[in-house]
């Protein structure tokens, strides 16, 4: 007993010693000539590691054996600096002039950093995350200050929780609004979620359809002065993003990049083997014989594995003085670390812009196809206390063998069998196109017109074989489940901006209209009863049995079934009238014994008025005021309209003569407003480095 004791220490240490080897705790201050920078980015080179420094400009940070971290904070030039086994850094950065002029994409226009009263960060193409980017998101993770963004799940396109200042809803979704080339993108889910015989698979991302490579820069307005332009979907923040246009030479350029990425579990658990697991059966008094089935299995390696993941991107672009153009191809597959789980993305995109009249007409348009595949495993978050697949694998007996048709009986879950007999296949085709028009009558006075057109049509098709192991309602028969959603989001915003300087101020003003039309239609059905195992065939008849059903049915229905106890199809209408269990008395020849679907068609109208004044004076003292009506579908017409008001005020402090020449950044800001459905008046900040 000493024996095992002393061995068993003797492995804890080397295995504290192999890790403390492997990485290391790094902590310091980040500062520049004035003192303390609060919310600088400290990120480990080539990873998505990485931290904001708190009030006092302190980080502590753990890192890999070797690792390089990046600085880097608005206003002030990024350094890279080698850890070489230091575990205390201490960072001063410069101040960059050039990065304050740079430009910055806000609601319906553009400022500089220096100028802009709300609270805006824009993260360029330079600066995003390098590696295996499977979304948008991903690119800016750990690249602004006040943004929480953090994946549901470790499975490829796996949903994205995005959190701007914190939670600003208890009920509701929290994720910010998105904005695409200047198409602000619906909210909701964009594919139906399926089944995975354990529970519902988990929601995916809706931004998977955008290729990271095309992306140019995102901008990410946080308080309420910038984010009251939106009005009601401002609430939760709002992310704009831009796509790169035709920027290359008057010869055109071809540019091809390509990627390859090797992943494998980060960590296992250390499980029993088979010698071991009886060893304790006997050790509490158990019976070893009786749970021995001869076997010696790693579960985790059953369902885990080592994956390598690739990535191709293709672009031509050019500029021919009057306008350029910019069209890329891309394709992606990218495998999880569990058996059955991978995405795979097809993309494509063109950008034109060209310029009539003397440059006065301004002529855009942005298009994008893209095809997600999306394969997940059986695992979900309602699996019960039988567990899934995962959970599978860290209960089940190691002496078990890895055999689908292996059944231990009761609620045990063989990890194998469920692999083997369940499968959830998702497809997506989304289309965005955005064409803009815009005239500049006089150097003042501009006008612009902008439509878009955001769809996405996407079916899921989820099945689980009879040969699935102690599942109620599924052994022996099958079960499946198929879903169709589809969204038409149409779009239209008209927009008049006046600029004009005097003296010793300026003034700029932007009115405009908007409107956007959001429809989603589909319907979600199930089937049970297969005659084969075989996960392609019962999807093929679960496809085929739903069409057919729902042919059979003539003029509006709800909900349309049939089944071994019925005599034909059963329908619920609600128009013209409302009937239940309206009976056709008609048999389909289905391999499908019982199938039900349930559709919805749902359109919602939102209408908008907008305006921003901005007003400066002696480049020193900044005012902004948003105003924004927004009326929807979804209210009465004595309640149909909300106001969002928004005010602003900046003082560049550096620019005042009793500050002197030695502080260079200074800024006082204070904001208020009202957006969507936050409490109170939004945000009051003193900014003292911008």
């Amino acid at each position: 007993m000493k024996i095992t004791f002393l061995k068993s220490l003797l492995v804890l240490g080397a295995f504290l010693c192999f890790g403390f080897i492997q990485a290391q705790e790094v902590s310091g201050t980040v500062s520049d000539a004035s003192g303390p920078l609060p919310g600088a980015s400290v990120l480990e080179k080539g990873t998505t590691n990485g931290t904001q420094t708190d009030f006092d400009g302190n980080y502590t940070l753990t890192l890999e054996k070797g690792a390089v971290l990046i600085v880097s904070y608005i206003g002030y030039k990024t350094q890279e600096v080698t850890v070489n086994g230091r575990t205390s850094i201490n960072i001063s950065l410069e101040e960059d002039a050039q990065a304050l002029e740079e430009v910055v994409i806000i609601g319906y226009g553009t400022t500089t950093v220096k100028d802009a009263t709300g609270s805006v960060t824009a993260v360029t193409a330079e600066d995003f995350n390098g590696g295996n980017i499977a979304s948008p998101e991903q690119l800016i993770q750990g690249k602004t200050a006040g943004v929480n963004i953090q994946e549901t799940s470790g499975e490829p396109g796996a949903g994205i929780q995005i959190n701007i200042r914190g939670s600003n809803s208890v009920r509701a979704n929290n994720n910010p609004l998105f904005v695409v080339d200047g198409v602000p993108l619906g909210s909701g889910d964009t594919s139906p979620q399926g089944e995975t015989g354990f529970g519902q698979s988990s929601v995916k991302n809706p931004l998977n359809f955008i290729n990271p490579n095309d992306i140019e820069s995102m901008s990410i307005l946080k308080d309420a002065s910038a984010t009251a332009i939106y009005g009601s979907r401002g609430a939760n923040g709002v992310v704009i993003i831009t796509t790169k246009s035709g920027k290359a030479s008057g010869k055109g350029v071809w540019d091809f990049s390509s990627s390859l990425s090797i992943s494998k579990a980060a960590n296992t658990f250390d499980l029993l083997n088979a010698s071991e697991f009886l060893d304790g059966v006997d050790a509490v008094g158990g019976d070893s014989s009786a749970v021995n089935f001869g076997a010696n299995t790693d579960w985790q390696q059953v369902v885990l594995r080592s994956t390598a993941s690739q990535n191709q991107n293709l672009s031509y672009s050019k500029n021919y003085g009057s306008g350029n153009v910019r069209a890329t191809f891309g394709y992606g597959k990218q495998f999880g670390i569990i058996e059955n789980s991978d995405l795979e993305r097809i993309t494509g995109r063109i950008n034109v812009n060209q310029r009539f009249l003397d440059d006065k007409l301004v002529v855009g348009l942005q298009m994008s196809i893209a095809r997600i595949n999306d394969s997940q495993a059986p695992i979900s978050a309602q699996a019960g206390a039988s567990g899934d697949v995962l959970g599978g694998a860290y209960a089940a007996n190691p002496t078990w063998p890895a055999s689908s048709s292996f059944n231990a009986g009761g609620l045990n879950v063989n990890p194998q069998n469920a692999l083997d007999n369940t499968q959830n296949i998702t497809n997506t085709n989304r289309y965005l196109l955005n064409g803009s028009v815009q005239y500049n009558f006089t150097p003042e006075i501009s006008a612009k017109l902008n439509a878009g057109l955001d769809k996405a049509e996407a079916s899921n098709t989820s099945v689980v074989s009879k040969n699935i192991n102690n599942i109620a309602g599924v052994t022996d028969i099958g079960r499946g489940n198929y879903g169709v959603l589809e969204r038409n989001n149409k779009t239209f915003e008209a927009t008049v901006n006046y600029n004009t300087e005097f003296e010793n101020s300026s003034l700029e003003a932007l009115v405009g209209f908007g409107y956007q039309d959001f429809q989603t239609f589909g319907f979600n059905a199930a089937g049970r009863g297969y005659s084969t195992g075989d996960l392609n065939q019962m999807g093929a008849d679960l496809r085929r049995a739903v069409t057919d059903l729902q042919n059979s049915v003539s003029g509006s229905y709800q909900q349309a079934y049939y089944a071994p106890n019925t005599n034909g199809v059963l329908i619920n209408r609600l128009l013209p009238s409302v009937i239940a269990q309206e009976e056709l008395g008609r048999s389909l020849n289905s391999a499908v014994t019982s199938v039900y679907t349930d559709s919805f068609d749902n359109t919602d109208e939102l209408q908008s008025f907008f305006t921003r004044i901005n007003y400066t004076l002696n480049d020193k003292y900044l005012f902004t005021g948003t105003m924004r009506a927004d009326g929807s579908s979804r209210f009465g017409p004595e309640n149909q309209y909300g106001y969002f008001p928004s005010g602003a005020f900046a003082w560049k402090m550096n620019e005042e003569e009793f500050v002197g020449e030695n502080v260079s950044t200074l800024k006082l800001r204070l904001s208020a407003g009202i957006t969507g459905n936050q409490d109170g008046l939004g945000y009051g900040n003193f900014v003292a480095r911008q």
